[in-house]
């Protein structure tokens, strides 16, 4: 079972920090992704000199809407930081249009990267409180019959949805998205902005989150999946202490 740590880059220094965090749990992660937001000065692909590759596989996230396929830019980005792993996922507009963008699908862009590099692993993301589950599923399917090998996931904070999901991903390698949430203002976040439907057991504290990453730990690597963190705004030192990496 793989084990993935996302580092957001807000900025170097930050990144730096949390790299340094990673490093000292020892065993378990093996791979840093990185998201890349538009707000922020640092984009993904330049942290690949800043990760130990020798020890990390290292995933960056290329945005959809920041590619015109005919240009090629992303081709030059993949050969020039001589990456061998990618996430393309759709992106969101810029806020206040203040960057331009394009109407790429990330479906055609995965198309065209595979061809492109036929043996680079891509990987696209998928959300299980974006739609229904067939029309995700079916959306999954599309961007494996592009060229997707693996998926990373939202968040999930109820084992049955996992279960429904992994019966559906068989045969891809698929990452199991944990983010604790441990605030009742990020648990609204997270309700209005990326509309997910919290369990009745679910609390925004450490314990629940804990408890809750352990069981899918334990679970993926007794099921052929993998783990995805993307720690937000936590005590790094807090959560991943009682955290069982080894499954």
């Amino acid at each position: 079972m793989n084990i993935s740590f996302e580092i957001v880059p807000r900025s170097l220094e930050a990144f730096d920090e949390q790299y340094g965090f990673v490093q000292t749990l020892d065993k378990g992660i093996n791979i840093i992704n990185v998201p890349d937001i538009q707000r922020f000065d640092t984009r993904s692909w330049e942290l690949a000199t800043r990760v130990d590759r020798s020890k990390y596989r290292f995933i960056p996230h290329f945005r959809a809407i920041d590619f015109k396929i005919e240009s090629g830019e992303l081709y030059r980005i993949i050969e020039d930081y001589a990456l061998d792993s990618v996430l393309l996922v759709s992106g969101d507009p810029p806020e206040g249009l203040k960057r331009s963008f394009y109407n790429t699908d990330v479906v055609d862009l995965i198309r065209a990267v595979r061809q492109r590099f036929p043996s680079l692993h891509i990987y696209a993301g998928f959300d299980p409180h974006r739609s229904g589950v067939q029309d995700e599923c079916d959306y999954i399917q599309r961007k494996v019959d592009a060229g997707a090998g693996g998926f990373f996931s939202q968040p999930f904070y109820d084992s049955r949805m996992i279960d429904i999901y992994a019966e559906h991903m068989l045969d891809l390698e698929t990452y199991i998205g944990i983010s604790p949430i441990t605030s009742k203002a990020s648990m609204n976040y997270w309700e209005v902005k990326n509309k997910v439907k919290f369990p009745k057991s679910f609390r925004p504290d450490y314990d629940w989150n804990v408890e809750f990453a352990n069981g899918v730990i334990a679970s993926a690597a007794a099921n052929g999946l993998n783990v995805y963190f993307m720690p937000i705004r936590i005590d790094l030192a807090r959560y991943f202490g009682e955290i069982k990496l080894g499954g």
